[in-house]
């Protein structure tokens, strides 16, 4: 239990930026779905998603490769400064290339009068990129301290300067035009902007986090060792590939939908999904949260007698706490969390989100389940069970889009079950093949009993639906206290005071 409460404890601290950054950065979403049109907000996740896919490509598994070399090798500088060297390298090559080749690619991707997108998020990848092995520098070192005000710092002034240029400045120019601040303003505010803003003050906010990475950047002796990069290459690549097949998994959808939807609603129909998948946020935070402790936690707890044993306690926890998260989204969903943050014109989509939240809940159990052939170096099955998912993702979503408006099926329907059925998929070879290799003893009852609880006490709330929002709201409660209760009665033993102090 010490080693459980351990990374519960390195949970909650990495998970401060990631859970504050996310419910600040979510509270920009009304604002977006108020000022901008869906097809608006739809271009911003489309070049998000294309972010996304590269971002993976920019460093090629490397952070994960730090990691696990970090453990094993004594010289434990020469890997830090073997990949920072590396991740430099073949970034700045990056940035060229893309900056060179940025009005080809803009036409490629059918956005011919916005090459400065390209641009810009060239900058972002590649200063991100930088990051990386310095970020995972600090969690190794368990300095989780040092990486929360860094992270929070340019979350926060990424957010800042959306609101600055998004808010602010329309309301002073509008209200004070003649005044110091309206004059000031109109040095540096581009009236006919609009979502160019979310681009450029990313970019302001990872230059920032770079610069203040750099104490951990110069103790770089810059000395690659051959032998030892070619070694981490090995191991990463596999990892690449799984990277490049999980993005595809997790943003390729909206993509799809940009290219295979007729194109006078193409960007609408991607603005309204990705507004409705945003409502996952809960999940995809915590699990964000807890994959920044669990990867350095499960390489350490490697060594200890009883690693399966913790593996298997730990996996019983997740599950209640998704099950949890999921319950509760969806049991207020109509009550608080859509009225508040979504725009009205975004809500024709809702019906995606309990299949979206569902995928993300099997998403987190796969991370879980994954630490086998990371452990084991068996790092190519990472990548063909993340092959499976992407074969999986392109094919339904190319059978369920329409291609044509005489030839409707789902739409984004379609592309919401298709990330369930992806993410589910991957969840069990997952768990077949890694008892083959790295058998560890999960409770498979307790794993779909919390789960279909959690499905059932749902299922009962939109059969039975109050008329009065205060009555709903009770109703809604005592759902989760039901389910909380069951949790209670099913682990208090494990949760006794005397597991705890042994």
């Amino acid at each position: 239990m010490t080693a459980i409460k351990r990374l519960a404890g390195q949970t909650a601290i990495y998970g401060i930026p990631s859970v504050l950054g996310r419910i600040l950065s979510y509270l920009l979403v009304p604002l977006y779905t108020r000022v901008f049109l869906p097809g608006e907000y739809g271009t911003v996740n489309v070049f998000y998603s294309y972010a996304s896919l590269l971002m993976v490509i920019v460093t090629y598994g490397m952070e994960t490769a730090f990691f696990r070399f970090n453990e094993h090798e004594t010289d434990r500088e020469s890997v830090f400064s073997t990949g920072m060297i590396s991740l430099t390298l073949s970034s700045i090559l990056f940035l060229i290339l893309i900056s060179f080749n940025a009005g080809h690619i803009a036409n490629w991707i059918l956005y011919p009068n916005h090459k400065e997108y390209v641009v810009w998020f060239a900058w972002i990848l590649a200063l991100d990129a930088l990051a990386a092995i310095p970020f995972a520098y600090l969690r190794a070192e368990n300095r989780p301290s040092r990486f929360a005000t860094i992270k929070m710092t340019g979350i926060g002034i990424n957010i800042g300067l959306n609101l600055f240029f998004l808010l602010l400045c329309p309301y002073v120019l509008s209200h004070f035009p003649g005044g110091l601040a309206g004059r000031f303003i109109d040095l540096i505010y581009r009236p006919h902007w609009g979502i160019e803003y979310i681009f450029v003050s990313n970019l302001v906010a990872s230059s920032v986090t770079l610069v203040m990475l750099l104490p951990q950047i110069l103790k770089v002796r810059w000395k690659i060792h051959p032998e030892l990069w070619k070694r981490m290459l090995f191991y990463a690549f596999p990892l690449l590939f799984a990277g490049m097949a999980g993005i595809i998994n997790e943003t390729f959808d909206r993509l799809l939908l940009r290219y295979l939807l007729p194109k006078d609603i193409a960007s609408y129909q991607v603005g309204i999904y990705a507004a409705c998948y945003k409502i996952s946020i809960l999940m995809t935070i915590f699990i964000q949260a807890y994959r920044y402790a669990a990867e350095p936690f499960f390489f350490a707890q490697a060594k200890e007698k009883d690693a399966k044993e913790v593996y298997a306690k730990i996996m019983d926890y997740f599950i209640i706490v998704v099950s949890l998260i999921f319950l509760v989204t969806m049991l207020y969903l109509n009550d608080f969390i859509m009225p508040i943050l979504v725009g009205k014109k975004y809500w024709e989509g809702k019906g995606v989100i309990p299949v979206l939240m569902m995928a993300n809940l099997f998403l987190g159990v796969y991370y879980n389940l994954s630490i086998w052939y990371k452990l084991t170096g068996k790092t190519s099955w990472g990548a063909w069970l993340s092959l499976i998912g992407a074969i999986i993702t392109l094919i339904l979503n190319f059978w369920w889009i329409p291609l044509s408006s005489q030839h409707l099926i789902y739409g984004y329907y379609g592309s919401a079950w298709a990330t369930f059925i992806c993410y589910g998929s991957m969840m069990v070879l997952s768990y077949l093949i890694g008892q083959k290799y790295f058998p560890v003893n999960y409770n498979l009852g307790k794993f779909t009993g919390y789960i279909g609880l959690s499905v059932l006490l749902y299922t009962i709330s939109t059969i039975i639906i109050p008329e009065m929002k205060i009555i709903s709201i009770g109703f809604h409660t005592i759902l989760v206290l039901i389910f909380m209760s069951v949790v209670l009665l099913v682990e208090k033993p494990r949760l006794s005071l005397s597991n705890f102090t042994k």
